[in-house]
């Protein structure tokens, strides 16, 4: 019995060395052969090129929703019950987040550069608690809209503030760095600026005339960038060689 102890413990023994031995040898001839495998890049791989970036996320039975002829900056988030309608642009650096409630960019209106749209579980005013913007809307650069309601023909001015159940009727302008607090109501008509937001003048007829024309005049320019940020994928580059086959500059 001793005996076929010591002859165990000396097989395990040789078998452990063994194995200390051969796994180093392998993982070696493993590096080696991955090393000599070249790689070769495709053909249409292009380096640095942000275009299709784009980031769309779906939460559970929600997706966005893009109409054909809206516009989307390829780094924009748009996450869960979001609707962008028909003419409507929505440019770099925004985030609309609808995974409490719904956010909706109506038909021509701009949400600019770098603003975050977002909505609450509820309203403590009792209003909607989604975030509603209407037609010929315009949204300044670096704006906090979150569970608010604006009306169509609006101007929300650059660095605003809309906290949860506030109002903004139509024909009405926002100054840059206003804050509009919880549940206040921006009346029809009229000029307000401040923090937080007081009523400043009540506006002409020839400026109401002109915010819709803000708004199609940002929805012009966004025509632009259709061409060079086409929506899905890598279809761009097809449009390239298409061009260049044609023998038209890029």
């Amino acid at each position: 019995m001793a005996t076929l102890a010591r002859f165990s413990r000396r097989a395990l023994t040789a078998a452990l060395a063994a194995k200390q031995t051969l796994q180093p040898q392998l993982l070696a001839r493993a590096l080696a052969t991955e090393a000599t495998k070249t790689i070769t890049p495709s053909a249409d791989r292009v380096k640095w090129d942000y275009r299709g970036q784009r980031k769309i996320i779906p939460l559970g039975q929600w997706i966005p929703k893009i109409a054909v002829d809206a516009y989307v900056a390829p780094n924009v988030v748009l996450a869960g019950q979001v609707t962008v309608w028909d003419g409507a642009s929505v440019w770099p650096g925004a985030v609309l987040r609808g995974d409490l409630n719904k956010i909706t960019v109506g038909f021509c209106s701009n949400i600019q550069e770098r603003c975050v749209i977002h909505a609450a579980w509820s309203s403590p005013t009792g209003l909607p608690a989604e975030s509603l913007i209407e037609r010929y809307v315009t949204v300044g650069a670096y704006s906090l809209l979150r569970s608010c309601t604006i009306e169509p023909e609006c101007i929300i001015g650059q660095h605003s503030i809309l906290m949860e159940g506030s109002l903004v009727e139509t024909h009405s302008i926002l100054e840059a760095g206003s804050v509009v607090p919880p549940g206040r109501r921006i009346p029809s008509g009229e000029l307000w600026a401040g923090n937080p937001a007081k009523f400043v003048r009540t506006l002409t007829h020839e400026e109401t005339l002109e915010i819709p024309k803000l708004a199609v005049a940002i929805n012009d320019l966004s025509r632009e960038y259709f061409s060079e940020f086409l929506p899905y994928s890598t279809v761009y580059l097809e449009v390239e060689k298409f061009k260049k086959s044609l023998g038209i500059s890029i």
